[in-house]
């Protein structure tokens, strides 16, 4: 409570910005609002299992209809990625200067008595009409440097892994929230009958620490468990425990399906309860991928040259795959993909682990690009790159010539 002698004070200091913060949930609090005033027919399933959004119509006419997220889990080096920062070159080796660390918080993971400035380890070079400084192992991703807009003044409040993916993913770093997938598929639907709005792709690296990503970073919060992203795997079963066993036929599989969508709708009519036409739409959904998915996973309508460009055969498991099967989601109505390549934790061995790394994921994220101009999709496709933080600008333990790293850095880094 605020004193009435105080409100005028009060309301003078507020700020817009100030104000969203301190709301807790910011404008997901009226489409909270929303939610809750929807319960009763959000009971009710749709016919055709398609969830067309709380906000229609829009105010404006949409530039974009889909959203490909490219995670690089981890925490890639801006530095050695797209940043630019030949000045650091210069002080490669000297002491950092204070200036630099004065009272700013500085990850733990040090063993040396003085920070050292560490330049970038691989030449960066100009790409594109638009001159855009980029990291020479990464050329294919240069190749459509005309195509990206980089942004290197990012910054995030968690200084570690699993809270700066929530903070990334819901906006907080306290896990429970929605995630950025489910409120897109809550207020924007989908235009997908037979797939989820909202899929998870993940791959991992060969050369840095493979972080574990937890599946509540594609969770729905507070939301209907119906806008939670579901994963798919690249390779085997795509979506696990959707195949019929052995000896449980298509007919039998509907009349239990029938069965238990009578019981759910029953149970409805009694607690009114949302989740359950949440339930009822999994299994009509589940239904529907069992043709819809295996569909999906072919790959032999792809043309070599498509196959080639993104240096991947289909269905391996690798980030090209799942770039490749990204686009395929996109053709098919799924509103939000997110592809997660698991390989940016480099705390040591900088040097090869950013050529290793950059050599998983170059030619696929510039392909995926490419095919989505080229079939008419990437002006109203909006594609992410990006990690949860970035490095820091001084060696993590002691500089020597065959050995070192860069630590997490909360308050600069790098997307696209």
């Amino acid at each position: 409570m605020i004193p009435f002698d105080r409100q005028d004070e009060f309301i003078t200091r507020l700020q817009r910005r100030t104000f969203l913060n301190a709301s807790g949930l910011g404008l997901g609090a009226g489409v909270l609002a929303t939610l809750f005033g929807q319960t009763t027919r959000c009971a009710e399933p749709e016919q055709s299992g398609r969830w067309n959004g709380v906000i229609q119509p829009l105010h404006f006419p949409a530039k974009a209809r889909r959203i490909i997220h490219l995670c690089m889990a981890g925490g890639p080096s801006h530095l050695e990625t797209l940043d630019h920062k030949p000045k650091l070159a210069e002080m490669d080796g000297q002491p950092i200067p204070e200036s630099f660390t004065k009272g700013k918080p500085i990850a733990l993971l040090q063993d040396a008595k003085e920070l050292k400035c560490l330049g970038p380890q691989h030449p960066f070079e100009k790409y594109g009409d638009s001159g855009q400084m980029i990291c020479s192992k990464f050329p294919n991703i240069g190749s459509v440097a005309d195509e990206i807009c980089i942004i290197n003044s990012l910054r995030t409040e968690a200084i570690n892994h699993d809270p700066a993916h929530t903070y990334m993913n819901t906006g907080s770093t306290v896990p429970g929230r929605p995630s950025m997938g489910a409120w897109i598929n809550y207020g924007l639907g989908t235009e997908s009958d037979d797939l989820p709005g909202y899929v998870v792709l993940t791959s991992l690296g060969k050369f840095g620490q493979a972080q574990p990503i937890a599946a509540r970073q594609w969770h729905s919060g507070f939301l209907p468990s119906r806008f939670q992203g579901v994963e798919f795997h690249s390779a085997g079963d795509p979506v696990l425990y959707v195949r019929n066993p052995p000896g449980f036929s298509q007919d039998q599989q509907q009349q239990t399906i029938s069965a238990v969508t009578r019981l759910n709708q029953l149970q409805s009519q009694i607690t009114h309860d949302p989740e359950i036409a949440t339930r009822i739409q999994a299994y009509e959904t589940a239904f529907r991928m069992q043709s819809s998915v295996p569909e999906l996973m072919d790959m032999s309508g792809e043309p070599q040259h498509v196959l080639d460009m993104y240096g991947t055969n289909g269905a391996d498991g690798s980030f090209a795959s799942n770039c490749l099967l990204a686009r395929r989601l996109a053709e098919r109505g799924v509103r939000f993909v997110q592809l997660y390549h698991r390989a940016w934790d480099h705390h040591g061995g900088e040097k090869k682990a950013i050529e290793g790394t950059a050599g998983e994921v170059d030619q696929g994220a510039a392909a995926l690009i490419k095919d989505l101009k080229q079939r008419d999709m990437l002006k109203d496709t909006l594609v992410i790159w990006g990690g949860e933080f970035g490095r820091t600008n001084y060696s993590q333990g002691r500089l020597t010539k065959d050995n070192y790293g860069r630590d997490h850095h909360p308050r600069c880094f790098t997307m696209w």
